[in-house]
């Protein structure tokens, strides 16, 4: 059910809600509105209608007919790298899933599928501060087939009923995310960059770039659980018992792991023949970080930043214009539609810090942003911010650097 509720009695056909919807969500027949289930519960025809014959119900029954107040507890989908190790979004997850359960007042839990060669992650998981760990160790995850993960974990949450789902917006993640969605007949947002609970609602509020990054858009689900948003790698910070599972699990208390079945019928279609290694790219996990933008004036001053990044020890990035002219590969773009970054230290030279590169950087301890733009949006996000030319200010940097 949608959970927009018309009154017969009330409606008079005037067809603004049909009007005010922007998704086919109201459509009029008869002199009657009607929901179809293109609605969004975006509340647009509430505020159309002139007798107040539409309302939005946001309690009740969830769209599987379960109360939604039968529904407790944040997951967090556990992904592995090639070598069975539990990927650093993991921990990312599990830390903002541990701020996220506080306002709730319910548990973290993570949902992990490994093998047998490639099992001992559950420690790790659990050290980073999640109250239970839902294993399942089965061939079958050997080869990240989505399908036979996404049946997995749609049974889990039949049966335990999560009230959110996170996963990390990794290639296989957004892979996933919609077919769990899909299964479980609920909403996902994806690419989100900040998740917290709404105080008055209980609602999980997922905030993203919309509009080709021109502003910032926050989505809530009030109707079906679980609430489901892929996050990008990088965005929040590590959580602090990552690093040392031994002395975090002692503090966990009832922490456990929990193993689970994989269905027996759950068979992968697809089988893997082989693997190609490509170059990926690094400036995600970089400690340090040059960022260039159009302000540096040619692509032969990439020479310039490319020599300060090798002094400093830092990774190469840039905005997505450089990439679109060819000055620099996809693989060093920093933003909403690259990679999303939080090294320690980030020197920006030349970037205006338009908003979705500003969401790709917003994990980045310290700011060092360099401008000729007084007003460049980049300049009020740095901690340190210096109005000039920037090739110039590489130039200089490079050389004091080069005679220490």
């Amino acid at each position: 059910m949608s959970g927009l509720r018309i009154d017969a009695e009330c409606c008079v056909g005037c067809k603004r809600c049909e009007r005010a919807c922007a998704f086919g969500g109201v459509v009029v027949e008869g002199r009657l509105a009607h929901v179809t289930d293109a609605c969004t519960l975006c509340g647009a025809c509430v505020d159309a209608c002139p007798v107040g014959a539409i309302t939005v119900e946001r309690g009740g029954a969830s769209a599987r007919g379960r109360a939604l107040s039968a529904y407790r507890d944040i997951w967090v989908v556990a992904q592995l790298d090639a070598a069975g190790a539990v990927l650093p979004v993991t921990f990312e997850l599990v830390g903002k899933a541990r701020e996220l359960a506080r306002a709730r007042g319910c548990r973290v839990v993570a949902v992990l599928g490994e093998t047998r060669d490639a099992s001992g992650q559950a420690e790790r998981v659990l050290a980073a501060g999640a109250d239970e760990v839902l294993r399942a160790v089965d061939e079958r995850f050997a080869s990240s087939d989505a399908e036979v993960w996404a049946r997995w974990l749609a049974g889990l949450a039949e049966e335990r009923l999560p009230e959110t789902m996170l996963l990390g917006a990794t290639a296989f993640g957004r892979e996933l995310a919609p077919r769990v969605a899909v299964l479980l007949q609920t909403g996902l947002t994806a690419d989100c960059t900040e998740l917290d609970i709404d105080p008055a609602t209980g609602l999980l509020r997922q905030t993203r770039p919309a509009f080709g990054g021109n502003l910032m858009a926050t989505i809530e689900c009030p109707a079906h659980r679980p609430q489901m948003a892929t996050v990008r790698p990088g965005v929040f910070p590590v959580a602090a018992g990552a690093a040392s599972p031994v002395g975090a699990c002692a503090l966990a208390g009832e922490a456990r792991v929990t193993d689970v079945p994989l269905d027996a019928a759950v068979r992968p279609r697809v089988r893997s023949l082989g693997f190609e290694r490509v170059p990926s790219a690094t400036i995600a996990q970089a400690k340090r970080l040059v960022v260039v933008g159009r302000g540096i004036g040619s692509k032969k001053n990439l020479q310039v930043a490319q020599r300060l990044a090798e002094l400093l020890g830092a990774g190469l990035g840039c905005t997505r214009p450089l990439v679109e002219n060819g000055w620099l590969e996809y693989a060093h773009q920093v933003g909403q539609t690259g990679a999303s970054v939080a090294p320690d230290m980030l020197l920006s030279l030349g970037v205006s810090g338009a908003i979705q590169h500003l969401a790709g950087m917003g994990g980045a301890k310290t700011v060092i942003a360099v401008n000729e733009d007084a007003s460049a949006p980049i300049l009020g996000v740095a901690r340190y911010a210096v109005v000039g030319d920037c090739v110039a200010f590489a130039r200089e940097l490079i050389s004091q650097l080069e005679t220490r």
